[in-house]
């Protein structure tokens, strides 16, 4: 049995062909989870057909050919759920579908009646069929299946600018990364998208389905038979393997950027929209990434800039200047970028930057008060603690760490934070450099 050290109760129970299954035994939900993953790199050439093709799969398979007929079966199954789509993680692009029902520990044999068979079981085969069994005519999916779709999927798109803080942020990123990977939408664009029918998408389907790497989590109280079944299914489904080429890009360590980059000027981008609010984003390259010894340190930075009520932005920016609606930040960890986002008045733009870039200055001078790293730190304690209580972020958390290519579970990840010193947090804030202000507001 092969260990990945996740965590105690979290490890690698299959690999072949470079398919994955990781088991994550608890007793503290009432359900059981399946998750899968196909994960592929994230290229403007596929993006569409890659958010297409779980929209096509969940309307049906041979056994059941409608999504009336998918959702009578997870009525059966003691109201199971069952949902798939498409996730961006840094550069890769990663196809998802899931189920979750009722652990049979609770369960009596009087409630399943003449159902003798294990509710988990019969929730791999609905996965199985669904992913593996599509409806195909003449060799391709169905046209008004496609037909459909693609119009929801064009409303999606287009409707990306109905949520407004999402899409500063998202925008934001798309220009920091405009010429990377990372810069493509994860549903694609409308000219893309033109550009799917049956039989392309069909072709990409296989693809992904036969050939890119598979991550599939199994969280839950499930006999280990259950698990040998998914693994005996699995190696006669899958065939050549296609491995993953991005992760790193133009921007981490293969181009480490030096200290003569750090002058460069920081780049401004406006756009307009009919909004009452204008939605400030600013954008840093951190130059840090996940497997290096001060990401640590840089989550306790994060963390003493947007770590509740005591943290430096929304105590200056938001409460004594009154100057922003609201204000968090974001890191993406996988491409070494951070962000802080709010809400403000547009003629208040240049004093918010000014009033953000203090806050990392004031960091890199070592003003950081005994409260502020106290309140950081325990701000991460209470965030990880928080996501052991949520089974879909568990699984989410465990993904990241093998997208990253690090091991730390919830335990070594709040060991190595609580090590941070405030000397570590300078250190780190002194990496960090100002790269884009990104202002969505109403012409004025």
């Amino acid at each position: 049995m092969n260990n990945l050290n996740l965590e105690v109760n979290s490890r690698l129970i299959y690999s072949f062909t470079n398919s994955e299954i990781y088991f994550i035994p608890t007793t503290k939900y009432k359900t059981n989870t399946i998750t899968f993953f196909f994960i592929d790199d994230l290229r403007k050439e596929t993006v569409s057909k890659n958010a297409m093709i779980p929209a096509v799969l969940r309307r049906g398979c041979n056994k059941y050919p409608s999504m009336n007929e998918i959702s009578l079966q997870l009525e059966n199954l003691f109201g199971a759920s069952f949902d798939c789509g498409i996730i961006k993680k840094g550069e890769y692009h990663v196809i998802f579908f899931y189920a979750e029902c009722i652990s049979d520990n609770y369960l009596s044999q009087k409630m399943k009646g003449n159902n003798q068979d294990d509710i988990f079981h019969d929730c791999i085969e609905l996965l199985i069929d669904i992913i593996t069994d599509p409806i195909i005519e003449n060799g391709a999916f169905k046209p008004d299946f496609l037909k459909q779709e693609k119009e929801n999927l064009k409303r999606l798109i287009k409707g990306r600018i109905n949520d407004k803080v999402t899409y500063a942020i998202d925008r934001c990123f798309e220009e920091m990364c405009k010429d990377e990977p990372f810069g493509i939408y994860q549903y694609g664009d409308i000219s893309g998208l033109e550009q799917v029918d049956e039989t392309n998408l069909y072709h990409q389907y296989n693809k992904i389905i036969h050939n890119t790497p598979l991550k599939v989590f199994i969280s839950g109280n499930i006999p280990k038979e259950n698990i040998d079944y998914l693994k005996d299914i699995l190696i006669t489904k899958r065939a050549n393997i296609i491995a993953n080429t991005n992760i790193t890009s133009s921007r981490d360590e293969a181009n480490n950027i030096n200290d003569n980059d750090k002058n460069k000027e920081l780049k401004e981008y406006n756009e307009i929209l009919d909004i009452t609010q204008a939605k400030l984003s600013v954008g840093f390259n951190t130059n840090i990434y996940p497997k290096d010894q001060d990401y640590y340190s840089l989550l306790v930075c994060n963390s003493i800039l947007d770590g509740g009520m005591n943290s430096k932005l929304f105590k200056n920016i938001r409460e004594n200047a009154g100057l922003a609606y609201y204000i968090f930040s974001q890191l993406e960890k996988f491409k070494g970028l951070y962000l802080i986002s709010c809400g403000i008045d547009a003629q208040n733009k240049e004093k918010t930057v000014e009033l953000i870039l203090e806050q990392i200055k004031a960091i890199k001078l070592g003003d950081i008060s005994k409260i502020e790293y106290e309140s950081a730190l325990k701000s991460i304690e209470t965030g990880i603690n928080s996501l052991k209580d949520n089974q879909l972020q568990v699984i989410d958390y465990y993904l990241v760490q093998l997208l990253s290519k690090t091991e730390d579970n919830f335990d070594t990840l709040l060991k190595k934070v609580k090590s941070v010193t405030i000397s570590d947090v300078i250190k780190v804030a002194k990496k960090i450099e100002p790269e884009l202000v990104y202002l969505l507001s109403s012409k004025q």
